[in-house]
């Protein structure tokens, strides 16, 4: 069976995530901290997998998308060079099939809360989402199937610290917690993809 393992930076996503997922869960949850410094000091602590993926909450970089949606990285970017999310198209398919608008393409890893014109730069250079945690985690997975799910909770017309981001939160969270059955499943796609590769 395939072993995965969800990293969340925050308990409150942590939840989220395991919430639905059902008895046995499926995957393992660790929680890593929030920004990059905590993600790559928490490598040493994951158990062994087949599977990584990162779930939690992320922003919009470009307008369309609102609080609530769940974007699934095709790549992961930082500091110019980007990391390939394999096996996430399926994990994609799991979350539309479970009834969540769900957005793809690019995201970018940074170190801080990317707000005002940086979302603009970012989004020229063509990420379409922003996260604090990602990549050091999809470099970890090297070859295995790796994926990033962010519910949306910032957009550009929906910035953080604003009345509106409660609203937004609540959506995002009701969001991630959908996201646990659709994780469960993914396990299983990749079990039925492992066997077919083997053969009979």
């Amino acid at each position: 069976m395939t072993r995965l393992v969800v990293c969340a930076a925050l308990a409150i996503e942590a939840w989220a995530v395991a919430s639905r997922a059902g008895p046995g869960r499926g995957f393992a949850v660790v929680r890593t901290g929030p920004g990059p410094a905590r993600a790559r000091a928490a490598l040493g602590r994951l158990p062994a997998f087949d599977a990584l993926a990162v779930a939690g909450y992320g922003g919009s970089l470009v307008r369309g998308p609102r609080p609530g949606d769940v974007f699934v990285a095709t790549e992961v970017r930082a500091a110019g060079h980007g990391v390939p999310c394999r096996g996430a198209d399926a994990l994609a398919d799991l979350l539309r099939e479970a009834g969540l608008r769900v957005l793809r393409g690019p995201l970018v890893t940074t170190g801080h809360v990317v707000t005002g014109a940086e979302r603009g730069r970012l989004a020229a250079a063509g990420a379409l989402a922003v996260d604090m945690e990602s990549r050091p985690l999809a470099e970890a997975a090297r070859t295995r199937p790796f994926a990033v799910v962010r519910a949306i909770v910032d957009t550009p017309d929906r910035p953080l610290a604003r009345p509106a981001t409660l609203t937004g939160g609540l959506r995002a969270t009701r969001a991630l917690r959908s996201c646990g059955p659709a994780l469960r499943r993914w396990t299983e796609r990749l079990d039925k993809d492992r066997r077919k590769e083997v053969g009979p």
